[in-house]
C-alpha cells in the first residue's frame, strides 16, 4: 500500500473530500494535481459508464484564461485552427503545437466573450507557453489561471441527471458547446463534452469553496439513475480509440501522427505558431501513424510505465504506447504509433515485460 506525501507541488481538487466519501483507493498525477482513478469496483465502474452515469473529478483539466483585448489574437496564434467564426459559447478542440508542427496539448478552447478564452488543457505547463508567447508578441492580454474545476457526468443516462439539475435547455446543446448559469447559487458552466465515447456533459466549477456542495448535488438528483463515482476510464477510451496526450505522443509527435489532422486548418493566419511546419508535414506526408494492434495472447499482459518497442521481422518499427485487455472484446489491445510502411492486417511483435508477444496491427477506433 502507498501513501500519498502532502506537499504544496500537488493540490488536491475541490472535489477530494467528496471522492474520499465515494471510496476512492488510487489516483495518479495530473498537471500537479490528483486525480482519482479507480474505487476499487473496476468491472462495475466500467459498464456504469457503458450503460448508466458515470460522476468523475476531472478538475486536473485546469484553465488556461486569456483576457484582454487581444485575447482573441493570442488564441488564434496559439492555435492550428481557424477561430475567425467560433462563436461566444462555442468549444473547439485544438491541437497546440510548436514552432516544428509538435504536439504539446490538446485542450478544448472555450469562447465566453469576445476577450476572454479558457484553454482547459491536458498535462503540460501551458501557462508558461501562452504567457511567453503573449509578452513576445507586445499582446494586450493577461493570462492566468481562474479558479475553474470540472466535474463530469459521463454514459448515456447523463443526459437525464444533468437535465434535472439544469433544465432541459441542456439536451439542446450541441457538441462542445456550453452556457453559463448558476445551480442552487454556485456558478458554473455547463458544456456538452467529456472525455469518453459514451456522451455526456462537463460541470465548470466556478468557486472551489464548493466543491463538495456540487458534487454532492448532483450525487442525489442522479439517484434514480444509479449514479456511481468514476473516472476517465482507461479501458473504455482506448475501445473508443481516444488519444491520451502525454501517454500516445512523445516529444516528436504531430498531429498527423495521431488521428488529429482534421483539427488542423491549414488555412490559419501565417502567424499561428507551428502552421508553417504544419503545412510542410501534411504536404510531405507524417514519418508515423496511429493504428490499434490486438496481441495473440489470452490472458490480460501488464505493459508496465513506458512504451513498448514493435518489431516486423526483427527490425524496430515503432511503439506500443497503451495496452488494456478489453472487456467487451476479451483481447489485449492498444495503439501502435508505427512507421508509415506499417498496415492494417501486418504482423508484429511487441516487447512486453521482456518477453515477445506478437500480434495484428488493425483500424482505429477498436469498437
Amino acid at each position: 500500500m502507498f501513501g500519498i506525501t502532502p506537499s504544496a507541488r500537488l493540490r488536491p481538487s475541490p472535489f477530494f473530500d467528496a471522492t474520499l466519501q465515494e471510496g476512492v483507493c488510487a489516483f495518479t498525477t495530473y498537471n500537479h494535481m490528483l486525480m482519482p482513478t479507480s474505487y476499487g469496483k473496476p468491472l462495475e465502474e466500467y459498464w456504469r459508464l457503458l450503460n448508466g452515469v458515470s460522476q468523475w473529478d476531472v478538475a486536473v483539466e485546469r484553465q488556461v484564461q486569456l483576457r484582454g483585448p487581444d485575447a482573441g489574437r493570442l488564441a488564434q496564434i496559439l492555435a492550428p485552427r481557424d477561430l475567425s467564426r467560433c462563436q461566444v459559447g462555442q468549444g473547439k478542440y485544438v491541437p497546440l503545437c510548436n514552432h516544428a508542427g509538435v504536439l504539446i496539448n490538446d485542450p478544448i478552447l472555450l469562447k465566453l466573450a469576445d476577450d476572454l478564452y479558457w484553454l482547459s488543457i491536458a498535462d503540460s505547463n501551458i501557462w508558461f507557453w501562452a504567457r511567453a508567447i503573449a509578452a513576445e508578441r507586445k499582446l494586450n492580454v493577461e493570462v492566468s489561471e481562474p479558479d475553474v474545476s470540472p466535474m463530469a457526468l459521463q454514459g448515456p443516462k447523463a443526459v437525464e441527471v444533468v437535465a434535472h439539475v439544469c433544465g432541459d435547455w441542456i439536451r439542446e446543446l450541441k457538441y462542445f458547446w456550453f452556457r453559463e448559469t448558476e445551480i442552487a447559487g454556485i456558478p458554473v458552466v455547463v458544456a456538452r463534452s467529456g472525455w469518453s465515447k459514451q456522451g455526456g456533459y462537463e460541470i465548470y466549477l466556478r468557486d472551489g469553496s464548493k466543491g463538495t456542495a456540487l458534487w454532492n448535488l448532483f450525487r442525489e438528483a442522479g439517484k434514480p439513475w444509479d449514479i456511481g463515482p468514476g473516472n476517465p476510464n482507461w479501458c473504455e477510451r482506448v475501445e473508443s480509440g481516444l488519444i491520451s496526450y502525454g501517454g500516445d505522443t512523445d516529444t516528436m509527435t504531430n498531429p498527423y501522427e495521431v488521428r488529429m489532422g482534421k483539427y488542423v486548418d491549414l488555412h490559419a493566419p501565417d502567424d499561428t505558431i507551428g502552421i508553417q511546419a504544419l503545412r510542410r508535414i501534411h504536404a510531405e506526408g507524417p514519418k508515423r501513424h496511429s493504428l490499434g494492434i490486438v496481441l495473440d495472447a489470452g490472458e490480460p499482459v501488464q505493459p508496465g510505465f513506458a512504451w513498448n518497442p514493435i518489431y516486423q521481422e526483427g527490425r524496430k518499427v515503432g511503439d506500443l504506447t497503451n495496452c488494456i485487455f478489453s472487456i467487451r472484446l476479451q483481447k489485449n489491445i492498444g495503439f501502435a504509433l508505427i512507421e508509415r510502411g506499417c498496415h492494417v492486417g501486418d504482423r508484429v511483435e511487441s516487447l512486453v515485460a521482456g518477453q515477445r508477444q506478437p500480434g495484428v496491427l488493425t483500424e482505429l477506433p477498436f469498437i
